[in-house]
């Protein structure tokens, strides 16, 4: 085994929520402004992190009956580097 670990981005904005009811998904992620919901229909609406919270912490403590929730990681899109032509 190595020492040495790839960095990883743990920040708010590199994870996905996915809650998933009996009949729709909504997926919750953070981009440059804020937090996001997108809807099954594809939707965008901007979120608070209260609301966020509010729609996250039901599934996770189980109330909601049928309603699964996933977090994905992803590495969050930067601006690349322009490099100099050589």
């Amino acid at each position: 085994m190595g020492s040495e670990r790839s960095a990883v981005d743990l920040t708010n904005d590199s994870y996905v929520i996915v809650i998933s009811f009996k009949s729709s998904t909504e997926r919750y992620y953070r981009d440059k402004t804020g937090w996001l919901k997108v809807s099954t229909r594809g939707r965008k609406f901007r979120a608070t992190a209260e609301q966020v919270l509010n729609h996250v912490l039901p599934a996770l403590a189980g109330i909601k009956p049928n309603v699964t929730i996933k977090v994905e990681h992803k590495e969050p899109t930067r601006p690349r580097r322009r490099t100099p032509a050589a």
